[in-house]
Parts: C-alpha cells; sequence; structure tokens
C-alpha cells in the first residue's frame, strides 16, 4: 500500500513539474496556458491554407490568404496574446519574450522584403537558442537550467538533473533541424509540420519526461 501511495505521489509530482516548467505551478491551468500560446500558430495555420484572394473592407483591398497574410496574423495575433498574458499575469516568462521577438523579427522582415525562406529560419534559429541557453547553464551558475526551471517542484538526484538537462538540449537540437530539413525540402508541407509535427514532438517529448521523473524522483523529505 506504501509503495502505490509512493508511485501515485511522484505521479502528481511529475505531472506539477511539467506544468510548472509550462508556466504555471496549478496541473489544471497547464494545458489552458498551452492552448493559448498554440492560438496564433493556429490562425496563422488557418489563414495560410485559405486560397489567396483579395477582400474588400472599408473600401480597402486586404489579401487574404497565403503565407503572406498568414505572417500578418502570426505577428498580429502573437502581439494580442502575449499583451493579454502580460496584463493577466502581470509578467511574461523569458521563453515567451524570446518567441514574440523571434516572431517580430522573422515575420517583420518576411513581409519587409517579402521573402517566404526568412520565416522558414524562425522555428530553427529559436530553437537552437533555447538549446544554446540549456547548454550554457552547464557552464554558467550552480545549476543546470532545467533545475532551475522545476527544481523547487521535484527532488532528483544532481546526475538526474543534468541529464535531463541534455534531454533538452537534444529536443531543441532536434526539433530546429527537423524544421529547418522540412521547411526547405518539403516546402509543401513545412506548414503542417511546423504547427502539427513540431507539437506532436513535444507532446512525445514531455511524455517521456515526465516517465523520467516518475522514475528517478526523490521522496520529500518527512515533515518532523
Amino acid at each position: 500500500m506504501r509503495n502505490v501511495l509512493e508511485t501515485a505521489g511522484r505521479q502528481h509530482s511529475a505531472k506539477s513539474a511539467v506544468c510548472y516548467y509550462a508556466g504555471t505551478s496549478r496541473p489544471l491551468a497547464c494545458p489552458v496556458k498551452q492552448i493559448i500560446d498554440f492560438v496564433p500558430l493556429l490562425l496563422f495555420f488557418i489563414v495560410y491554407k485559405i486560397e489567396p484572394r483579395m477582400v474588400e473592407v472599408a473600401d480597402l483591398n486586404i489579401a487574404i490568404g497565403g503565407i503572406f497574410s498568414a505572417t500578418a496574423v502570426l505577428i498580429v495575433s502573437s502581439v494580442i496574446v502575449y499583451a493579454a498574458l502580460f496584463v493577466h499575469q502581470r509578467r511574461l516568462e523569458k521563453s515567451q519574450w524570446l518567441t514574440l521577438a523571434a516572431c517580430l523579427l522573422f515575420g517583420g522582415l518576411t513581409l519587409a522584403l517579402h521573402s517566404e525562406a526568412i520565416l522558414k529560419w524562425k522555428a530553427p534559429v529559436l530553437n537552437w537558442l533555447f538549446a544554446l541557453a540549456f547548454l550554457a547553464s552547464h557552464f554558467i551558475g550552480d545549476k543546470p537550467l532545467i533545475q532551475r526551471l522545476m527544481g523547487h517542484a521535484v527532488r532528483l538526484p544532481a546526475a538526474q538533473w543534468s541529464q535531463l538537462n541534455v534531454a533538452w538540449i537534444l529536443f531543441f537540437l532536434v526539433c530546429g533541424s527537423a524544421n529547418l530539413f522540412v521547411a526547405f525540402a518539403y516546402p509543401a508541407i513545412w506548414v503542417d509540420f511546423k504547427v502539427f509535427g513540431s507539437l506532436g514532438l513535444t507532446l512525445l517529448f514531455m511524455a517521456g519526461q515526465a516517465l523520467y521523473l516518475v522514475r528517478h524522483m526523490q521522496p520529500e523529505p518527512e515533515e518532523s
């Protein structure tokens, strides 16, 4: 019975830790936040799939459909979503600031230079920057970045924190490389992969991380 309770406690702690990495310590809020973060990308996908056409709005002809109008929607919706999150939370996570900055930079250059290739570099560069941040934490500071993010929610031996941090480095490197490869080798499906392929890879990795946490987590010290 004690083993069953310990296992259940570890599973609950793993879920809490995963949700904390996503930016909240409330497990029920975790999927909600992920959905909110996914909204700009989903709107980008929907507009991209619309057959390009001109729509008249208030005596103005506006292009709808295709990569460039989808990019404009991505920029506008990202600003709205993250502004709303900032107002609600009084803060944004560093990863959200970086995501917003990358969206504005690559999206803005895509529209300014009318070049689809620029936007294709957004996901690879963003993923590689995250990988660099996790890698740098092995040499800067006294804890790996993943431990700094999740350390208050779960207890692991130092060796396991390092292994988990390396796993995140590899994950971001693989995601970035996969996005780059599909974007230029299979341009017909790169938007589909950008939206759903990357999401699938992330969900698989998070599930694997949860199993790893359940296996290696140390029990909380008993209160005297």
